[in-house]
């Protein structure tokens, strides 16, 4: 239990024993990403985190604007920032993805001017698991002397995410992926690059983010880190073995469901599954209420009734993309809890396909 409450600015003993416990969880991450401990800086989430990097990036060239790159397919925090960027005068071009649902390497080298500052492309997508070639996206970046960001909030614990791995200049991180606590995140910043502040006040983070740090979120995820350090390999092909028996019990006992996006570059907690035939938000719904939790697209756009972006994006039918849930396993879940799934959704969704019109013009 941590049961001290000094400020971690503070130079008093109090603070010095906080401040040495959020120095503990710098270097255990650092270590987790093979990096120096001055390079990691801790944010309140993944989304400020990625704020912080291409904001950062673009407001630290001399116009405070430029080119900017990334894909069609990025989290809303991403993509959401750089439609911001949009707005005060830079320009930003948004790479196709095919239906497998990953970027072409090619489209980046193709894309690049020079006024392009920096390449964001997401290490894995949120929604259907597709993982990018960012090493590949990272190479050519370092070739034309341009910053690359990868949000690899989706891929820590789940695929190798070594700086010398992955390759990025900034890389973004979150502590609610990998079981830590919610409201804390971060990024790992090459050692030399300058990024402008979106926080300005205190002298915290040495300057990259002002404001008392989230003391108790940062422990527990300097914890979750280093549990990973040695064992997110094992973890993750533990939940591989769960996601394919998810998946193939429901290819087999249930007709036309297809997999959106790449089976084979993808992170191995994740299917997003179109049920065809099926109108989506009745899927889930019918779902939590057998105690099966999916999700329709990602969190961060929950309440939206449009289809998927991503999955529109990839070509996805805007049919099938209407009926199309993501479902993630994780720490936690069990052979027992796949099992169960695979007893109820096939009866759920043999429900709501005998009210779709769609089904019975389908079965006429």
């Amino acid at each position: 239990t941590f049961e001290r409450f000094g400020n971690p600015s503070s130079v008093h003993w109090a603070g010095r024993e906080v401040r040495e416990k959020i120095e503990w969880a710098r270097e255990r991450i650092a270590k987790f990403f093979g990096c120096d401990p001055l390079e990691i800086v801790f944010t309140s989430s993944g989304t400020e985190a990625d704020n912080l990097a291409i904001k950062g990036v673009v407001f630290n060239t001399p116009e405070k604007r430029g080119h900017v790159i990334t894909s069609s397919v990025e989290h809303p925090a991403v993509r959401s920032t750089c439609r911001f960027l949009e707005k005060i005068g830079c320009d930003v071009t948004y790479l196709p993805v095919g239906k497998e649902g990953f970027v072409d390497p090619d489209d980046v080298r193709k894309s690049i001017r020079k006024d392009t500052v920096l390449i964001s492309v997401m290490y894995a997508n949120n929604e259907t698991g597709v993982v990018n070639p960012v090493r590949e996206i990272a190479n050519i970046a370092r070739e034309r002397g341009i910053l690359f960001h990868t949000d690899a909030v989706q891929a820590i614990g789940k695929l190798p995410c070594r700086v010398e791995d992955v390759g990025a200049d900034i890389i973004t991180f979150s502590a609610h992926k990998i079981n830590a606590l919610k409201g804390t995140g971060g990024i790992y910043v090459r050692k030399g690059l300058n990024l402008e502040p979106l926080i300005h006040g205190g002298h915290q983070e040495r300057g990259r983010r002002a404001g008392t740090e989230n003391v108790v979120g940062i422990i527990a995820m300097g914890k979750a880190f280093d549990l990973l350090i040695d064992g997110w390999e094992k973890e993750a092909e533990e939940i591989r073995k769960l996601r394919d028996a998810f998946e193939n019990g429901i290819l087999e006992r249930i007709e036309d469901v297809v997999v959106n996006g790449s089976r084979e570059h993808r992170l191995p907690n994740t299917t997003n599954l179109a049920f065809r035939y099926v109108e989506g938000e009745a899927l889930l719904v019918s779902l939590d209420m057998v105690g099966i939790a999916a999700s329709a697209g990602s969190a961060c756009t929950s309440g939206s009734m449009e289809p998927s972006y991503v999955l529109t994006a990839m070509g996805v039918d805007p049919v099938d993309a209407q009926g199309s849930l993501r479902f993630s396993l994780g720490y936690g879940n069990t052979m027992e809890d796949v099992e169960y799934a695979l007893e109820k959704i096939p009866e759920i969704v043999s429900r709501l396909r005998e009210l779709s019109p769609l089904y019975s013009k389908k079965a006429k």
